[in-house]
């Protein structure tokens, strides 16, 4: 091939000109070339992106996919949905909370989520369109301070400010300036407000302005003006409650993270004016006696089951199983103010005494739930499956159900060990025997494929009636929850590969392998346990099965779960599959709780469009913003877990705030260059311990072995150590612990100690040069 000089400049009318590269058309281009071509065009870094860039054909083509594979595995580079980054860089589309101006009253805004291992959020300057929109035609969205925005992101020409810019190509969600903090009363009436997040700064509220709140508690508040000297002053709007209630720290994270959870005029409306589901292109199935089998404090049902023997001679020891699932498309259709509302939700969010619904009550509570003995639409899927539990067919069908029983999952597990009570003793033997029968077919068929098995257990919180916490629990994991979630796992591989056979757009739910750089970090840590995880880009879910078998019953079950949960990446929502690392499948969508996540909704209506049941089907608009919406949802789902893990982090400090001085029995969770995290199993607990107060010691990180020990006692802490700690500080409005050690290390393994002696200085750990003090910290 004929080689010609070519430049490359940032692509696209969007982005600024920057100094060109000089490439050779065709030929395969230096590492340094590829990082500098990524950094600059981030819209442009897939692999096929990057061969029609640099003109790649043929052999050429695979080399290139082996420089990326080694740029991977060394940590040059790593996935993100469709495209390859830099680490720690944005991806091509980011949701951005705007946060505050720059010196020329430029908007800024950081990542809506941002990993906490990354250090602090990139800035991102905004970059306002002509009202006219970019080409002169059309209206170009309008953001403001406190507005969560879907935008387009460039790397920034000038390295004196920002390091993004970006383009909005959305609104997600307009804030209206509400703040929240705590009210503290001042001599002389009024008040400050002490903020909830740190970087506000206190307020001052004037005697007239604190709408009767007391001191302590939680008040949302506008500011009265900003005022030229000294602090700004505010005006209380409502007050939640006392910090010390539940329902004050769920509020928190619900403000602190922007999620919506007061339903519109228009979208209540909208939902009282529903009215029940027609049979207009419904099969009658009332008869069949499907089930929900359900956590027992649970308000809404959207999943059903039956099972049978399959009474086909060609199937022989096989079963159909049934799932029949709350029909939401029926009730939410497509740009209405229910669905607008429901994405700007994305997803329903738990915390431990309320629901912060992604419907409202009249639609998620009543007519999309399968409530017993009362008729509701759903969409059903038949499977069949094979004596050995291979999946051999399925059938959709849009239906009018009627759930012949709400259980339990302890309900039904009681039944099957032979404790039926007066409702589940007559459904023993019709329903709940066939279903386990099923379920242990379908068990053969998901052995067989090995998903990933780790061994984390969920703790749950109890709470007292005045919403405090009452005790702490690991709730036991039954066969009744297994056999929902393998109905379910196999429901939503039905949806998949019924939408691809219609050639159908979707979006799936895909969970990429670990990274390379991630397998090398835990094939280092498990080479110091004397387990091997062997190299090479083709590790699946069952190579990590064996690591996790071969860890159980030793002192390092627990450490090794956690470092392999670790090196996983996190699962997402996208129109274009890459398939499911940890459920070792190829095709799969979420399908199975439209009433509690978006992403369900979108392949229901994608469902009845392409198999042609009536109405509420996906539109072309729709289809068109998959990419969009799939960014949005899976940030939405990365709020939600954030807010319920923090809720629940300021509860348990709130709860330990008064046992300040006190030891407790705790676990080391976590290693790093600037202390130890510590976790109390019985309180679902975490805590820090900052290396400068481990001792007198000089304590070195060493990430392979995931362990902080002295230089000169050898001695240290590692990961899964069981350790005594103090607890010196609870802040609960943090959510934060800080304990102190009182535990001995213990000997560190000699490769730890000879390391150390041999004054390396690669992979971050640091050795203290004769005659030097300490690096701040590390005293």
């Amino acid at each position: 091939m004929g080689k010609r000089p070519g430049k490359i400049g940032r692509a696209g009318k969007d982005a600024p000109a920057v100094e060109p590269l000089n490439i050779v058309h065709g030929a395969l281009p230096s590492r340094e070339v590829i990082l500098r071509f990524i950094a600059d065009h981030p819209q442009k870094a897939s692999k096929r992106e990057l061969a029609k860039a640099f003109g790649l054909k043929g052999d050429s083509r695979v080399e290139l996919k082996h420089l990326l594979q080694e740029l991977e595995q060394e940590g040059m580079l790593q996935k993100s949905r469709k495209s390859l980054i830099r680490p720690g860089a944005l991806p091509p589309v980011t949701v951005l909370d705007i946060t505050t101006r720059d010196k020329d009253g430029d908007l800024i805004g950081r990542p809506a989520e941002w990993p906490e291992d990354q250090g602090v959020a990139p800035a991102v300057a905004i970059r306002q369109q002509s009202p006219a929109g970019r080409q002169g035609k059309g209206k170009a969205p309008v953001a403001g301070l406190g507005d969560r925005i879907l935008a387009k992101i460039f790397p920034a020409v000038d390295r004196g400010g920002p390091a993004y810019t970006a383009r909005i190509i959305k609104v997600i969600d307009r804030r209206r300036g509400a703040s929240m903090g705590v009210f503290r009363t001042a001599p002389g009436g009024g008040g400050r407000l002490l903020p909830i997040e740190r970087r506000r700064e206190e307020m001052v509220i004037d005697p007239d302005f604190t709408g009767g709140a007391a001191d302590g508690d939680l008040v949302e508040i506008e500011i009265a003006r900003p005022g030229r000297f000294g602090l700004p002053r505010a005006k209380v709007l409502s007050v939640v409650g006392s910090v010390g209630s539940e329902k004050a720290i769920s509020m928190i994270a619900i403000h602190a993270h922007g999620i919506p959870h007061v339903f519109p005029p228009a979208v209540m409306a909208e939902a009282e004016a529903a009215k029940p589901a027609t049979m207009s292109h419904r099969e009658d199935w009332r008869d069949v006696p499907l089930i929900t089998i359900d956590p027992a404090d649970a308000k809404d049902h959207d999943d059903a089951v039956y099972a049978e023997l399959d009474p086909s001679p060609d199937n022989p020891g096989g079963v159909i199983v049934t799932v029949a699932i709350a029909d939401v498309s029926w009730y939410v259709r497509p740009n209405s103010p229910l669905d607008r509302e429901a994405l700007k939700r994305g997803n329903s969010v738990y915390f431990p005494d309320r629901v912060v619904p992604m419907l409202p009550e009249r639609i998620s509570n009543d007519l999309c739930s399968l409530k017993e003995g009362v008729d509701r639409p759903a969409l059903a899927v038949r499977m069949s499956f094979s004596g050995e539990g291979r999946k051999i067919g399925h059938t959709f069908h849009r239906i009018m159900m009627k759930s012949a029983a709400k259980l339990s999952y302890q309900q039904a597990q009681a039944a099957i060990d032979g404790n039926p009570d007066d409702k589940t003793g007559p459904m023993l033997e019709p329903i709940l025997k066939p279903l386990w029968h099923a379920y242990e077919v379908m068990k053969r068929g998901r052995d067989r494929r090995q998903p990933l098995e780790l061994d984390m257990p969920e703790r749950k919180i109890l709470l007292k009636p005045d919403g405090t916490v009452d005790r702490v629990f690991v709730p036991p994991r039954l066969d009744a929850h297994k056999l929902i979630e393998e109905m379910m796992i196999q429901a939503n591989v039905a949806a998949a590969e019924t939408l691809e056979k219609k050639r159908q757009a979707l979006v799936y739910r895909i969970h990429d392998g670990p990274t390379l750089a991630k397998q090398e970090v835990l094939r280092e840590f498990l080479a110091t346990l004397g387990i091997s995880l062997a190299k090479g880009g083709n590790v699946r879910a069952n190579s990590f099965n064996g690591i996790l078998a071969k860890a159980e019953g030793t002192a390092h079950q627990t450490m090794v779960n956690e470092m392999v949960l670790r090196s996983q990446s996190q699962a997402i929502y996208s129109p274009e599959n890459i398939g499911h690392f940890g459920l070792n499948l190829m095709k799969y969508a979420h399908f199975t709780s439209p009433i509690r996540r978006y992403a369900d909704l979108i392949v229901h209506r994608a469902l009845v469009g392409s198999l042609g049941f009536g109405e509420g089907g996906i539109t072309p608009d729709e289809e068109a913003a998959l990419d969009d919406i799939a960014a949005e949802i899976s940030t939405f789902e990365r709020r939600a877990m954030a807010a319920e893990r923090e809720t629940i982090d300021r509860l348990i400090a709130h709860h330990l705030s008064t046992r300040v001085g006190e030891e407790f029995a705790g676990r080391v969770s976590g290693v790093t260059k600037s202390g130890l995290f510590i976790a109390l199993p019985d309180y679902g607990a975490d805590g820090f311990i900052p290396i400068s107060t481990l001792g007198s010691d000089y304590f070195i990180y060493d990430e392979a072995h995931q362990a902080l020990s002295g230089e000169r006692t050898g001695l240290g802490y590692r990961l899964g150590d069981s350790v005594t700690v103090k607890l010196a500080e609870a802040i609960p409005l943090a959510g934060a612990l800080r304990f102190e050690m009182l535990s001995e290390g213990r000997e560190m393994p000699t490769a730890v100690r000879s390391f150390h002696k041999a004054g390396r200085r690669d992979r971050g750990q640091v050795r203290k040069k004769p005659g030097t003090r300490p690096p701040r910290g590390r005293r």
